[in-house]
């Protein structure tokens, strides 16, 4: 698998994006379609099926090639794949909430349970799952449109939601808007997978990480927050300084092993809602780095503890166990349901907004 991997990076960018063919089929009777952004250094390909990232490939000093991101070759592999949130969009909800409840202006919303006893990820037929409309695609940007009616996996309101991908010289940069004519509640993020070292390059446990977070989020068995923000000092969980992934993974901590390994919520050490760093990623073997930017308050750190290697990604590789990590910029799980969590209602008339730029570099 490791030669299979080191192998992508001598190939030119054509032989390792996907064939824009394989993503241009009709699915809810909607049309779907593989957009390409690019740059000198960065090349992304994106697919208006759950408005996910497919590929995003970083060119190194040496002038190789490497795609950071997992993903599939075809939009069909997507359709017959378990949803594993590869690459996108979540909502209208992402994260968790307990047992698919939360109460908003005195009345009670039951959303579908689809991980466990919690709702996750808004749902079945989430944000992941729709056919964004594609308002204007060039060389450097992909905006795309979703509209979620009233009712839509029990959530109350008419939401419009736009994401904006934007490619700057070294940056992938998205943006959110949504507005609604009801009261309601609103987390979104994307889901991408990464792997510095290249897709299906093996573990992640290897890579430095540092996260801008002094807390995090506790939580119990079915992984929702009890409440309780937890100091990372002399836990685990303490990423302050930069260490490798892996170092405490398998700890015998309660809340590694609620979490079978990182599945957690950090509090970002920030003013409101200022955009900057969160965390920043790099890979042991390309030395390719990534910087997390965000205006959200928070950072759920996965590190791919459910991947099973069941799954046929790009260019023939697998999805192994731990091959992949997730920094998803969001506001904390079951917000809705804890109070002194910064808040996550949508009120009528108002516009949410969100931005979050994932910054390459690559050693010289």
């Amino acid at each position: 698998m490791m030669d299979k991997a080191k192998d992508m990076e001598t190939k030119s960018v054509q032989d390792l994006l996907p064939n824009q063919a394989d993503f241009q089929q009709t699915v809810n009777e909607q049309p779907v379609d593989l957009y390409y952004l690019k740059t000198e250094g960065i090349q992304v390909a994106i697919t208006n099926y759950g408005a996910r990232i497919v590929s995003l490939l970083v060119k190194t000093k040496t002038g190789k090639w490497v795609d950071v991101v997992i993903g599939f070759d075809s939009l069909e592999a997507y359709l017959k794949t378990d949803e594993i949130y590869h690459g996108t969009i979540v909502g209208r909800y992402a994260n968790r909430i307990a047992r698919g409840t939360f109460s908003l202006n005195n009345q009670t919303f039951h959303l579908p349970t689809n991980n466990g006893v919690n709702h996750l990820h808004g749902g079945p037929d989430g944000f992941h799952n729709a056919v964004w409309n594609v308002e204007n695609a060039s060389e450097s940007v992909l905006e795309l449109r979703y509209f979620s009616k009233d009712g839509e996996e029990g959530y109350p309101g008419n939401l419009s939601i736009r994401v904006v991908y934007t490619l700057e010289a070294n940056a992938l940069r998205i943006d959110f808007n949504a507005t609604s004519d009801q009261d309601t509640v609103i987390n979104v993020t994307n889901h991408a997978y990464f792997n510095l070292n290249g897709q299906g390059s093996g573990s992640i446990e290897k890579h430095q990480l540092q996260v801008n977070a002094s807390r995090f989020t506790a939580i119990d068995e079915t992984l929702i927050p009890t409440g309780e923000l937890i100091p990372v000092t002399d836990t685990p969980f303490d990423f302050t300084t930069p260490k490798s992934i892996g170092l405490h993974i398998n700890e015998k901590h309660t809340q590694i092993q609620h979490g079978q390994g990182y599945d957690h919520n950090y509090v970002l050490d920030k003013k409101d809602n200022e955009l900057s760093p969160a965390a920043k990623a790099v890979g042991e073997q390309t030395g390719i780095s990534l910087e997390v930017i965000t205006t959200e308050p928070g950072v759920q750190l996965y590190t791919g503890n459910f991947m099973k290697g069941t799954n046929r990604i790009k260019q023939g590789l697998r999805d192994e166990y731990r091959s992949g990590f997730c920094l998803e910029t969001q506001h904390f799980p079951d917000s809705p349901n804890h109070p002194h969590f910064p808040s996550t209602i949508l009120r009528a008339g108002d516009t949410f907004t969100s931005t979050t730029l994932f910054r390459f570099s690559a050693p010289s």
